[in-house]
């Protein structure tokens, strides 16, 4: 399970972010102010943090500056509507993202996975019946053969490869979906994609192995897994 670390002063909104969190299979600890967050940094580690930019004893800067010397992991800024001077400064002082408040729930979730992924906290190695995935050169091959899929095709199977235990539901695979390649992925279109997956991937496609249908829910990785 993925730890996030959560440096959010706002009590409503850290709440709120950690049930979403914690719904979405990450364990989450949060911090209220600096001086905490450090104490926890100093004792805990993380594969991700989530930092607001203000806070009553300091600001995310300095929480950030600390993170990426003591674990380097990837850091998200959590700023204010508008505030464009503070993502100019949390970028150059190393952060790997920003989201805006207020923001969409599954946003910010598809942020943190990417963010995830782009760092290597992802398995960088995958075998499935046959199905090879290589996250690291971006390769993917079925018996021994390089398949191509496209960018949203990857991206989907990305998706299933990274939460190996999880049963993805079709509004979090909307969700996870929602900018790759450019392209509105609706419901219809979803199918669609999982249909052209299977048929690249699977022995039979009419009788799936890797991806498996949770009727009435969404979709899982099939158990034949190895990482």
């Amino acid at each position: 399970m993925r730890r996030i670390f959560l440096v959010e002063d706002d009590g409503a909104i850290a709440r709120n972010l950690t049930r979403l969190l914690r719904s979405e299979d990450f364990a989450v600890t949060q911090a209220s102010t600096q001086a905490e967050a450090f104490s926890i940094l100093n004792e805990e580690r993380f594969d991700l943090a989530l930092v607001d930019v203000s806070l009553p004893d300091g600001n995310g800067f300095t929480v950030c500056t600390e993170i990426k010397e003591t674990q380097d992991i990837p850091v998200i800024f959590l700023t204010a509507s508008g505030d464009e001077a503070s993502v100019v400064t949390g970028l150059n002082m190393g952060a790997d993202d920003y989201i805006t408040k207020p923001f969409r729930p599954r946003e910010l979730v598809a942020r943190i996975r990417a963010a995830l992924r782009k760092s290597g906290q992802a398995p960088s190695a995958f075998e499935i019946f046959g199905l090879e995935v290589d996250t690291a050169s971006g390769v993917v091959k079925k018996d021994g053969k390089e398949v191509f899929l496209s960018a949203l095709e990857y991206r989907l199977l990305l998706v299933f490869v990274s939460n190996p235990k999880s049963i993805m539901t079709r509004d979090r695979l909307l969700g996870e979906l929602w900018d790759a390649a450019g392209e509105f992925v609706t419901n219809n279109t979803l199918t669609v994609y999982i249909k052209r997956l299977r048929e690249k991937i699977e022995d039979d496609p009419a009788d799936p192995k890797i991806i498996l249908t949770v009727r009435g829910t969404g979709y899982r990785l099939g158990d034949g897994h190895a990482s």
